[in-house]
Parts: C-alpha cells; structure tokens; sequence
C-alpha cells in the first residue's frame, strides 16, 4: 500500500523512442519473448492488472499470468471502461474460470444495454465521473480497488490511462521494457499528454536498475 491505497506500477513495453505502436495500431510484437515472458511474472506478483479499453479493443488481451506452473492466484484483471464499450465476446469475458474480472464503469453506465455477462467473477464498479465529464475518477476506482482486496496493481496501457494515473501522481514504478528499435513520431506513444507548463512539474523517479533481457533492455524506477 502507498498511503491508503494500494501501490501502482506502470508496465511500459516500447521501442526505443518510446512509442508503443505503429500509427496504424500495431503493435505485436515491439519487445522479445524474454522480455513478454517476465511481464508474466509481474503480472503475478501484483493482485491486479489494469488496462484501458482502447487496449482491449485493440488487443483482446488475455492479462493472465501464463506461467508453468500456475501462479496459485491469478490477479484481478480490471479495465477502464467510462463509455461501456468493451464487446460482449471479449476474451476477457470468455475466461472467468481463469480469474476474475472488474469493469470500472461510470455509474450512469447502463449495464442491461451493453449485453455483458452476469455471472460469478465477473465485478462491476461503479464510479463516478472524474477529469472531464467523459473519464471515470481514478480516485473512485483505487477505493474501488482497496475494497476488492487490491494492495498493489499494474497499469499496462494503454497511453491515455497510463497519463491519467501520472497526472494523478498515483504511480509509484515503473518497470520498463525498451525494444532496439524506433517507431518514429507518427507512432503512439507510451504516455498521452501530463499538460505540463514548467520541467520543475515533471514526475521524477530514480533508476533502482537496468538490465538486458533477449534484444531488450529492462529498465526500473521508482518515484522520487
């Protein structure tokens, strides 16, 4: 826990330049398989992981921790949904024998109208709106998150939620895998804007350490 909430790390798979995708959205694969393999591990060691829905929509991820042998919990696997856009085949939905499932939705969400599944494992939380009338309150969810049980998450994309949390202050590392290989500006990056004014404003964190996994480098920070 960080205070009175659990604990944010943000997981950023990128290229050189720090951009996670083509222009076009493609984005498998930027890292190696080392560098995806210890994501998994990661992934376990955190009660929860967090994505956006623009990474489900993109994606349709899984966000288990595919490890041999199985992790003995899976974490909690929660998406960012303000608009209720998540389609009802998701994998995501498909896989509740796996692990759970939380929906952080804004509370004038209708719920009968998105045609998801009700069924055991799958949490919808309801919140309230937070920057701009059209993004859930990142401080809601964390509460949210506090009464699932969640002492420590991971945040895994997309760019938009990642700023959000930044802007927030609420990450406290950042694990970093960095691909040898550069996108260039027209790729997407990593982070959406902080709306920063002065370089006194910039989140500053330490480097605690740097290693090369496969092509990859796999940097760690923590919040200053």
């Amino acid at each position: 826990m960080s205070g009175d909430r659990p604990t944010v790390t943000l997981k950023l798979a990128t290229s050189l330049d720090g951009r996670i995708a083509l222009a076009n959205g493609q984005s498998q694969w930027i890292t190696g398989e080392a560098a995806r393999a210890e994501v998994h591990h990661l992934r376990a060691n955190h009660d929860a992981v967090v994505v956006g829905s623009e990474t489900v929509l993109a994606d349709d991820p899984l966000l288990t921790a595919r490890l041999d042998p199985p992790p003995a919990k899976q974490p909690l696997r929660v998406v960012a949904d303000s608009r209720g856009r998540i389609p009802p085949g998701a994998k995501l939905f498909s896989t509740l024998e796996i692990g759970p499932v939380a929906i952080a939705t804004l509370e004038t969400t209708d719920l009968d109208a998105r045609g998801w599944p009700s069924t055991r494992g799958l949490q919808f939380w309801m919140l309230p709106a937070g920057e701009g009338s059209s993004s859930i309150s990142l401080t809601a969810m964390m509460e949210s998150a506090q009464r699932a049980g969640v002492t420590s998450m991971m945040i895994e994309g997309g760019g938009q939620l990642a700023a959000a949390f930044m802007r927030a202050s609420l990450v406290d590392r950042i694990e970093w895998f960095r691909a040898p290989v550069v996108l260039g500006g027209d790729g997407r990056p990593c982070l959406g804007d902080l709306g920063l004014e002065t370089l006194n404003a910039a989140p500053k964190f330490d480097r605690t350490s740097v290693r090369e996994i496969g092509p990859d480098l796999w940097e760690s920070y923590v919040r200053r």
